[in-house]
């Protein structure tokens, strides 16, 4: 039975925050190194993400800051990772039909051998 995502060995409450956390640090970052499950699965979240920064509606926007923590890029530019979805990432990507995300297998952690990945914006 397959329920269509990883469970993450967490609950969905746990679950959920994690990928926030990720997803925002992906936007903020356009590259970040993780467990390859954790990888695989903001693959799936980015992508959808960028789809909806490309149809920059209000509903689109609507939609991502749910998922989309309200942090700043950098405090120097005083901007949130929401609009450098929308302005930045979504610009660059305008062209592009789906797959705006890679993941590059790395080497096993050295603590507990887990595979690790980075993530990156293509």
């Amino acid at each position: 039975m397959s329920l269509g995502y990883r469970k993450l060995g967490r609950d969905s409450a746990k679950r959920k925050a994690l990928l926030r956390d990720l997803l925002t640090d992906l936007i903020i970052n356009e590259r970040i190194e993780t467990t390859l499950p954790k990888a695989k699965e903001i693959q799936r979240l980015a992508d959808k993400m960028v789809t909806l920064g490309k149809a920059n509606t209000l509903s689109a926007r609507v939609q991502a800051a749910k998922m989309v923590r309200f942090e700043y890029t950098d405090e120097t530019e005083q901007q949130y990772a929401i609009q450098k979805l929308f302005s930045v990432i979504a610009e660059k990507y305008k062209d592009r039909n789906g797959g705006y995300t890679r993941v590059l297998k790395t080497g096993p952690r050295r603590g507990d051998s887990a595979p690790m990945a980075i993530i990156e914006f293509v």
